[in-house]
């Protein structure tokens, strides 16, 4: 196998120098994820200094380090660790030949990005690369990058930002080949005046195409014209999806599959394409559009990308869905555990009234950064829990108190502090035969009722 990164590479990557010869395989900066044969990065945080984890890296079995002072290890040095590990991000890309793709937006993200890598890699197995968990910001970007293999024909890069300004940095070191917004939705609202500053935010991304290069839009937001504007100052190629009728790749039918998925006809341009979808919901019917576009400006393989879809299981905290057993029966889990902003909060709600079982639980964690509008956004979630049929609501966070004062009268639910209290009550709350919607801000911590449900702990 060929490495991923040998010393004198790195070296005139960073401009540091190289204490020794050494490769390496992999990239880490965080010493609890160093496997053997990674590079280690050590970089001064806010919080701690990474050159204090040295040993631990070497430890648990690094080839190299990257430091910013003599160690008794094989290493570069640099003058900067943070800017070494931008320089080495930067390097993958310029020595790349391959196809890259860049997705953002305000939800879906990351599982189009995961979809994007599955249908790529059943075209060219062992090709495709893309960035792993929700490594988006200014240092999770250059460290995906970092770990692309040369040999890459696909790259599959998630950006994120909770600030104007930022996704154009990070465009502008992924350099896609294609760019993707999956959707405009009111999330880091505190931060921007409205979705419009949103939606100019998230175009960032298309600055960074490259010449020839490709922007997709979603066809069915109200920011579509405003997005599709902005890439018409950057893109060669507009594609816009969704399931509107004058996408250009569209849904033109589903319907439930009977298993939590969905049964699909889309039109992809000229092609006419019939696919199962492991996934529940209509984002993720329109999502996938978005995924069909890509893959087809790539080059990619339309069929394959359709059996991907199929095999394609949900994420942790994105969508995974758990049979429990429990004592009488099981009950169906469904983990939305790792992100909510409004629309996606309505989106997973109406999807949970499609859902069977005998009861249909929704746990639901406090929507943060959404500015002055906070309390409306979480009042308005009573609408479609009443029109989902949702016979019991737990409401987790202090945000969350409009929600509970809107939802009086109306459906059976409980308001606590915080993710333990939650745990704490689902013993008296679950029985067999429930069907059990997880869903808040990370922050909130809700993966942890999850890991008590489907670990039967509570």
């Amino acid at each position: 196998m060929t490495a991923l990164w040998t010393a004198r590479a790195i070296a005139a990557a960073t401009g540091g120098t190289a204490a020794s010869d050494f490769t390496v395989n992999g990239v880490a900066f965080d010493s609890r994820e160093v496997t053997k044969g990674d590079l280690f990065i050590a970089m001064k945080g806010e919080a701690t200094d990474g050159h204090k984890f040295i040993d631990k890296a070497i430890a648990a079995g690094a080839a190299g380090i990257v430091c910013e002072t003599e160690i008794d290890h094989p290493h570069v040095r640099v003058a900067d660790s943070a800017a070494a590990l931008n320089a080495l991000g930067i390097a993958s890309r310029a020595r790349s030949h391959g196809r890259i793709i860049g997705v953002t937006g305000s939800a879906g993200k990351t599982g189009t990005k995961e979809a994007l890598f599955a249908a790529l890699d059943r075209f060219r197995p062992g090709k495709a690369h893309r960035s792993v968990k929700s490594y988006n910001n200014h240092v999770g970007v250059p460290l995906s990058l970092s770990r692309m293999p040369s040999t890459a024909d696909f790259g599959v890069f998630e950006m994120g930002m909770n600030h104007a300004g930022e996704l154009a940095a990070l465009t502008r070191m992924v350099r896609p080949h294609v760019a993707i917004v999956t959707t405009i939705a009111p999330a880091h609202m505190e931060f921007f005046s409205g979705e419009e500053a949103i939606a100019d935010a998230k175009g960032e991304i298309f600055e960074g195409l490259e010449p020839g290069g490709t922007a997709i839009v979603p066809f069915d937001s109200p920011h579509y014209a405003r997005l599709r504007a902005k890439a018409e100052q950057h893109a060669a190629h507009i594609v816009s999806f969704g399931l509107g009728e004058g996408a250009d790749v569209r849904a033109v039918d589903w319907l439930s599959d009977g298993q939590g998925g969905s049964l699909v006809t889309a039109q992809v341009q000229d092609a006419l394409l019939c696919f199962t979808i492991a996934q529940a919901g209509a984002h993720w019917v329109s999502n996938a559009m978005a995924v069909l576009a890509a893959v087809k400006a790539v080059g990619g393989d339309l069929p394959a990308a359709g059996l991907a879809f199929a095999e394609m299981g949900g994420l942790a905290g994105r969508g995974a869905r758990h049979r429990v057993p429990v004592p009488g029966g099981h009950i169906l889990v469904i983990d939305e555990s790792y992100n909510a902003n409004p629309a996606s909060m309505a989106a997973t709600i109406g999807q949970l009234a499609t859902e069977s079982g005998d009861r249909r639980i929704a746990i639901l964690g406090a929507m943060r950064e959404l500015g002055p509008g906070s309390e409306a956004y979480h009042r308005g979630l009573a609408a479609p829990l009443v029109a989902a049929g949702v016979q019991f609501a737990l409401l987790v966070g202090e945000e969350m108190a409009p929600l509970a004062k809107a939802l009086e009268g109306r459906i059976d639910f409980e308001h606590v502090a915080a993710h333990s209290a939650a745990t704490g009550r689902l013993k008296d709350l679950i029985r067999p035969g429930d069907t059990v919607l997880v869903k808040g801000s990370n922050s909130v911590g809700l993966s942890h009722v999850v890991t008590a449900l489907t670990n039967g702990d509570y």
